[in-house]
């Protein structure tokens, strides 16, 4: 399994979580990459929750990823805190299909 980040969900997420809760997610993201919940009318987009110290899991971080099943990958795209965001916007959704696009072509 490969695990990619993109420039902004690296800079995202070294903001939103410590080292420490980043490698759960991963380990979490590894032994289940259909874990997340898959985002309506966006091509496979996911969406999972992950905790942070103060907050646990609904009031927390959410992280949107892309797992490409046939060459196991999981691309990292975006990381938002649920009290600043909800849901991802219909024009957010379009650029990360554009970014997932971009990345599969490399």
């Amino acid at each position: 399994m490969v695990i990619i980040e993109t420039t902004i969900f690296t800079s995202l997420i070294q903001a939103l979580l410590t080292d420490e809760e980043y490698s759960e997610l991963q380990e979490t993201l590894v032994c289940n990459p259909r874990g997340g919940a898959v985002i309506k009318g966006s091509g496979g987009l996911r969406k999972i929750r992950c905790k942070i110290a103060w907050k646990g899991k609904r009031g927390g971080v959410r992280i949107i990823y892309y797992y490409l099943d046939q060459v196991d990958q999981i691309y990292m795209l975006y990381a938002y805190q649920k009290n600043r965001q909800s849901d991802l916007t219909g024009q957010q959704i379009k650029k990360l299909q554009a970014v997932v696009m971009q990345e599969i072509n490399k």
